[in-house]
């Protein structure tokens, strides 16, 4: 069966999003608001004449293609549009490296801090001989509002896939969360959106927490701030089959490091339902135990009630049956 285009979907919504923010219709409104012969001063100043003719030629003007200080500053997320136009990922850009790491908060919070304000005509003046080298390389094709779109496209398309990677495993770890939830409900103390706090049948304290690595962590408060390391799991959310292999050895790092801590059990939950317990067990010696989040959140059949049962058992609690 072909599957739902969910992506695609969640794609569209973003996308619509990010062009107000910071595309060509956002450049094109911050334009708008500006005084025109002050920015082809600057224009002028900072972009090589011959760029600026050869994009006069096809009808587009210059910051269209060329960042100035009086269009960063009057919207500073359109620094993404040119990182975007240039085909820069977030990562390579905004290091040290490059300088450009100070300026992030333009992009993500749409702030150009004061006291970045005097290097902002530096970056320009880097990023316009970027520019410059981009339009000669594409100067044997015609130059469009099209084609510079395009170029914007092609390198947002895999952030938002990142994205949408990383919020698709942040959902599987609360799906699991949220099955071991329902499974101590009649023990809960106190609870939040990232932990769970139990009595246990000893009369302990017993955590279920998010945590960075492992996911989530099951451990028993045997005093105060001294508590014994009971379960880590490690969520893997992604749907790819193709890509299983490199999750598993993800969860396979992540339970060596939780059993330098002290951790009794170390299970590995996937998101992938064709996925060869053999074969996973060999890629992750260190997994106790591996399960697919269909199953848990079916809430029925054998992997379930095996879950089930060895949560609270860890825990110390009276188990409910289907």
């Amino acid at each position: 069966m072909i599957p739902s285009p969910e992506l695609q979907i969640e794609f569209s919504v973003a996308l619509a999003e990010i062009r107000q923010l910071m595309l060509q219709e956002a450049l094109k409104e911050t334009v708008r608001k500006l005084d025109i012969p002050s920015l082809d001063r600057e224009l002028a100043a900072n972009v090589p004449g011959h760029s600026l003719t050869q994009l006069a030629s096809h009808g587009i003007r210059g910051e269209m293609l060329f960042p100035v200080p009086l269009v960063l500053t009057a919207n500073p997320r359109l620094i993404g549009y040119y990182r975007l136009l240039y085909g820069y990922s977030q990562k390579e850009f905004y290091t040290t490296a490059t300088g450009a790491g100070r300026f992030i908060s333009m992009e993500t919070k749409g702030i150009l801090r004061s006291a970045l304000s005097p290097d902002i005509e530096t970056l320009c003046k880097e990023m316009c001989e970027a520019g410059a080298q981009l339009l000669t390389g594409i100067a044997g094709k015609a130059v469009t509002i099209a084609l510079l779109d395009d170029l914007t496209l092609l390198t947002l398309g895999p952030q938002l896939r990142g994205g949408a990677n990383v919020r698709r495993g942040t959902a599987g770890i609360i799906q699991v969360f949220n099955v071991i939830k329902e499974l101590v409900q009649d023990h809960i103390e106190a609870s939040g959106p990232r932990f769970i706090r139990v009595r246990n049948a000893a009369g302990r304290q017993v955590r279920i927490e998010f945590a960075a690595d492992p996911d989530i962590v099951i451990r028993e408060e045997m005093r105060a701030d001294s508590f014994r390391n009971i379960v880590a799991i490690e969520v893997k959310g992604g749907t790819d089959f193709s890509n299983i292999h490199n999750r598993i050895g993800e969860a396979e790092k992540s339970h060596q490091k939780a059993r330098g801590a002290g951790y009794v059990e170390c299970w590995t939950i996937v998101n992938v339902d064709r996925i060869d317990m053999t074969m996973a067990a060999r890629e992750s010696p260190t997994s106790n135990r591996f399960y697919r989040i269909s199953s848990l959140v079916a809430a029925s059949g054998a992997e379930f009630d095996e879950f089930r049962d060895l949560v609270t058992a860890m825990i110390g609690i009276a188990g409910t049956t289907s």
